[in-house]
């Protein structure tokens, strides 16, 4: 009896990481958008001969470096953890996914100490708290959906499925998205002001 040979195997789909790359692209959309339209607003807010940013608000600079800096050890713990996937060492990877959820959870936090610190009502007379609020706001979403991602990541990886390395590699793909965000927020809204 004659017999075809096997079928080969299916090419990985790579679904995760095709959808993580176009989310990262059309949030990267929103942060562009975002802040096109807070350059065009402050620029009207200029030529009119008005203060863009109210007299009795400052933005306090520590939190916001700090943010700044916290990216570098999230992105340097997210990419620990690929490299300790591929090599099968599931101790780093639970503590490279734990530590850039932890920074995570540091940043929004900063956030939200810089929201304290300035007591910015949203109605401040022109548009700078509403897009001020609205801009931030955004990045503080993107932050938990980062946040969340880690701990799915973990949850995943750790719990037995150390054959799929492409969460990782989605949730690496994910945090050097929001790093690139954050890094254009903060020298449009907190340095350029």
């Amino acid at each position: 009896m004659l017999a075809l040979p096997p079928a080969p195997a299916p090419a990985p789909r790579r679904q995760l990481l095709v959808g993580t790359s176009l989310a990262c692209g059309a949030g990267t959309m929103v942060i562009g958008g975002m802040a096109a339209l807070w350059l065009r607003f402050r620029k009207s807010a200029q030529s009119a001969g008005d203060l863009w940013i109210p007299k009795k608000f400052a933005i306090p600079v520590v939190p916001t470096n700090i943010m700044l800096c916290s990216f570098v050890g999230i992105c340097i713990f997210a990419q620990w953890a690929v490299y300790a996937a591929k090599r099968d060492d599931k101790r780093h990877v639970g503590i490279g996914l734990l530590l850039s959820g932890l920074l995570g959870l540091a940043v929004i936090n900063a956030q939200a100490s810089v929201y304290y610190q300035m007591g910015l009502p949203i109605r401040s007379g022109n548009a700078y708290g509403v897009m001020f609020y609205a801009f931030t706001g955004t990045f503080v979403v993107f932050m938990i959906i980062g946040v969340v991602f880690s701990f799915v990541s973990a949850f995943r990886y750790l719990g037995g499925r150390t054959s799929d390395r492409e969460i990782l590699t989605a949730h690496a793909i994910y945090w050097y998205f929001a790093a690139t965000a954050f890094t254009m927020l903060w020298f449009v809204v907190y340095v350029t002001k």
